[in-house]
């Protein structure tokens, strides 16, 4: 056993894998929306490599692949483009997106507030 074994999870490195379900949960996110593109994301040490699905509207989903030739089969299997984030980035209405979403919990905040 290494000096630092014990304190590692059952994979290398601590690391949870992609499941079924992650494969299943991004099928089932992109068939009930439209303009669905996929962003792969590049495993690091915090994270394995992961499939971001982002919608026309800039609403977006995130979940665990096992690795690029996943999340190619995956994209392929519901007929979306695949990009390569570290290649092209976040698309512009994801940003927008998070700012609506942002501007609208601050309202609710406040109207929760009084």
């Amino acid at each position: 056993m290494g000096l630092f074994a014990r304190f590692r999870g059952k994979r290398s490195g601590g690391l949870r894998g992609a499941s079924s379900s992650d494969a299943e949960h991004l099928i089932n996110w992109a068939a009930q929306r439209r303009g669905v593109e996929g962003y792969l994301e590049p495993r690091t040490t915090v994270t394995e490599t992961t499939l971001m699905l982002i919608a026309h509207d800039g609403e977006w989903t995130r979940r665990r692949v096992d690795g690029p030739s996943a999340a190619h089969r995956l994209t392929r299997k519901i007929g979306i483009p695949l990009y390569e984030v570290s290649k092209v980035g976040y698309p512009q209405r994801m940003r927008d997106y998070q700012a609506r979403q942002r501007i609208l919990r601050d309202q609710a905040r406040r109207a929760a507030d009084g």
